[in-house]
């Protein structure tokens, strides 16, 4: 678990730094969402992640029967986002806040995957019986999936994809990039819970899986056409 600690504390610092960098480099870009932000968003970002994190980590290792406490990096993705979101509203603060956050969130999810993937069975994030090629043994002899890797995957493909708009100044992708981050978060680890041994929470579905399906919907709403005043209207 030590190295889990380590990645843990790898991808904040990966994600600090990246979006530092990018608020040098392409502030303007980010407009309001650019900005620094207010101590007491901080806080609300980091209190939220803790509770999401080990609320939703431990909910899904009781469900499977297990004691104890853990952490999940979408429960932590999903408090802050209801903290944030709850920040704005008791502030009367309209419009987005996170854009500048897309890339170093996905950048430190990959990170923060490679050490659930090191951290072997202990980490109960292994994936379920394989006879691919590439299927892993974790410590019990047994080859799986190696799920975590898929979704250090996911989240480049994604980063990648960002940066190249990012470069090309795509406003559109730039100003919607945390909304788009969230769906492609939530949909690919919607499609990868099948492939860990998680119980079921509802209808079928693991309580990460129910998670997924807010996270979508969350960002479907934000990423919606805007309805122009009529007289705006072509």
């Amino acid at each position: 678990m030590e190295v889990h600690a380590l990645f843990d504390g790898l991808a904040w610092l990966t994600a600090a730094i990246t979006a530092v960098l990018l608020r040098r480099t392409y502030g303007a870009e980010f407009g309001s969402g650019g900005q620094r932000p207010a101590t007491a968003y901080l806080a609300a970002v980091i209190v939220g992640a803790a509770l999401g994190a080990y609320g939703l980590g431990t909910l899904n290792i009781w469900l499977a029967g297990q004691a104890g406490v853990a952490r999940s990096i979408e429960g932590a993705l999903a408090g802050a986002i209801v903290a944030v979101e709850l920040y704005k509203l008791t502030h009367g603060i309209r419009g987005r806040t996170a854009s500048l956050y897309a890339l170093p969130v996905a950048l430190g999810i990959a990170v923060g995957r490679i050490g659930c993937f090191l951290a072997g069975m202990d980490d109960f994030t292994y994936g379920t019986p394989t006879t691919l090629p590439w299927g892993h043994d974790f410590g019990d002899g047994v080859l799986r999936h190696p799920v975590q890797l898929y979704e250090t995957a996911a989240m480049l493909v994604f980063a990648i994809a960002y940066g190249i708009a990012l470069a090309g100044r795509r406003k559109w992708i730039i100003d919607n990039g945390f909304s788009l981050l969230v769906l492609w978060y939530g949909t690919e680890r919607f499609a990868l819970e099948p492939l860990k041994p998680y119980p079921t929470l509802i209808g079928g579905l693991t309580v990460f899986q129910v998670v997924c399906l807010g996270m979508v919907i969350y960002a479907l709403i934000l990423l919606r056409p805007k309805r122009l005043p009529h007289a705006q209207r072509a």
